[in-house]
């Protein structure tokens, strides 16, 4: 029987042997949502009739010897910012709930043509807004660390399956970290391609000029394999690149060999330091060294527009908001309200009625800053400046990366913080996406793995990789050799052998030196976390 805590990679090979079928390992993933998603709250819809006909179809196709990708038959789940045709796609929103597209996403069609079984919706913040998956209308997701803590956001929920083992593969969406943050918290592999590199077709939008969709996976060959499977030129998306995703697993494959000789990887000097907790340090600069250990050079490199990264995100990405969220009028779809206290409402009274029960205060927030930004008097002064330093910010790459073929940094500031800890102060929480804001201005290409477990809590770290764009090939050769390097100094992957799951209302994990007793297995088996140090 094959195990949960199996690479897609694995699962996929189990499958071509005959040692599975798509049916049984849908069915053991659709028994571990069952089993443990009460707490963790990763999925907002499970699909188990869907899935089961979908794996069914996989099976249907091997029985004849046609494969429709490398992953068929291996179970997905998507964030519920995509459209999926017979599915609801609420955003994490009320003013969604119960809207049914009657169409797919590109991403998702590739997926139902590849022949992944879709095991659900997973939970979000809502519209993607947000840094902890707490501004989800359907509740927080919990990290399966510690259920007390946060799994990242706004793809939280893909996120914490991923690393429960609910579902071996996800898809995220990186607007500004989405994607790497919570895996950076989750000890997940999380990759943001070259914006235009994966189609936005059906993605219901935050911020077009930022929003990417991307692979959320425990390996970083499997977030190659999917990478690939999504990847393309679409027409039906004007930003879409003319450029296939190719090269991705052969440069994951090359780079398990973990021979980084004559590679320059350049240190952000602006990413570290004050403010970044030091076990996260810790464990990136032992990162580093292993890399520079595997024959490469490290040169620092100074990005000094980044300090005005975060300042700048939150002008463009609210001023691109508050235009999307403008088609939630209630006329069309979603819930319509009407306001009790008016006896012929009009149609404004309706809208208004309609976004005031229907958004959250998060969105609130930003749709009004956002418009505040574009008024008349308002626009060159605020929008108009952002999209200048914005424009700094991609030089700064630029030479950066004439210096460095890749560039590293922290994922996040710290390790996954408590649940309701920064609920109630927007800028605290904004400040966790300090590392991974820069790539989203620029459209580089960024990937986040694992880096190995903080010393102060024994939470997972999360190392950044970011490329030029269109270069995305080189975050999977140089993600893959210290994937590799990590594996060998701790036995096996971090996630590799127990989903960690903790009791809920945990106060913190116990020290990183003594065996957890709250570990436990997809069969049910304590063990040893892997990474303790």
């Amino acid at each position: 029987m094959t195990d949960l805590n199996q690479s897609a990679a694995a699962m996929a090979a189990a499958l071509a042997s005959g040692e599975t079928t798509s049916v049984a390992l849908t069915e053991r993933h659709l028994a571990r949502i069952a089993d443990v998603d009460g707490d963790l709250n990763a999925f907002l819809h499970v699909d188990a009739e869907g899935a089961l006909a979908q794996a069914e179809a996989s099976d249907a196709r091997r029985a004849t010897g046609r494969v429709a990708s490398p992953l068929d038959g291996v179970p997905i789940a998507v964030k519920d910012v995509l459209a999926t045709q017979g599915l609801p796609t609420t955003c994490g929103s009320r003013i969604l709930e119960g809207w049914i597209p009657p169409y797919d996403a590109t991403v998702v069609a590739k997926l139902r043509a590849g022949g992944l079984p879709i095991l659900g919706k997973t939970n979000m913040d809502e519209f993607a807004m947000g840094s902890s998956t707490e501004h989800s209308a359907y509740g927080p997701t919990h990290n399966p660390w510690d259920l007390s803590r946060i799994p990242g956001g706004s793809g939280g929920g893909s996120a914490a399956a991923v690393s429960s083992f609910e579902a071996p593969l996800a898809i995220g969406t990186d607007t500004g970290g989405s994607i790497r943050q919570p895996a950076a918290v989750t000890g997940s592999v999380g990759v943001k391609p070259t914006y235009g590199g994966v189609s936005r077709y059906g993605l219901v939008a935050m911020a077009n000029s930022l929003d990417q969709v991307g692979p959320v996976t425990r390996t970083v060959a499997d977030a190659a394999l999917l990478h690939e499977l999504i990847g393309g030129h679409d027409p039906l998306d004007s930003t879409s690149v003319a450029e296939p995703a190719g090269g991705l697993v052969d440069a994951a494959r090359r780079g398990a060999a973990a021979d980084l000789t004559g590679l320059r990887i350049g240190v952000i000097r602006e990413l570290g330091g004050e403010g970044y907790q030091q076990g996260v340090l810790a464990r990136f600069s032992e990162a580093v060294d292993l890399l520079v250990g595997a024959g490469a050079s490290v040169v620092e490199v100074s990005c000094p527009s980044f300090v005005h990264a975060l300042a700048t995100y939150y002008l463009i990405m609210p001023c691109e908001a508050s235009s999307n969220l403008a088609k939630f009028d209630a006329m069309r779809y979603g819930i319509r309200v009407e306001p009790a206290a008016i006896e012929s409402p009009s149609a404004e009274d309706v809208m208004r009625a309609t976004r005031d029960a229907g958004f959250g205060d998060e969105v609130k927030r930003r749709i009004i800053l956002g418009t505040y930004a574009l008024s008349s008097g308002y626009y060159d002064a605020y929008y108009g400046q952002a999209q200048k330093v914005r424009t700094l910010i991609s030089r700064d790459f630029d030479a950066a990366f004439a210096q460095a073929d890749v560039l590293v940094s922290p994922t996040a500031p710290t390790t996954a913080f408590k649940l309701g800890e920064k609920l109630d102060d927007p800028l605290a929480m904004y400040l966790n996406d300090l590392a991974t804001i820069p790539a989203n201005l620029a459209g580089v290409a960024g990937m986040s793995l694992p880096s190995g477990l903080a010393d102060e809590d024994g939470l997972p770290a999360g190392f950044q990789i970011l490329a030029p764009a269109l270069a995305d090939d080189r975050l999977y050769y140089v993600g893959a050799a210290l994937e590799a390097l990590l594996e060998r100094q701790w036995g096996g992957p971090l996630l590799g052998q127990a989903p960690p799951l903790a009791e809920k209302g945990a106060q913190a994990r116990p020290s990183v030196d003594e065996p957890s007793r709250w570990l436990r297995s997809p069969e049910g088996a304590s063990r040893n976390q892997a990474g303790t140090r």
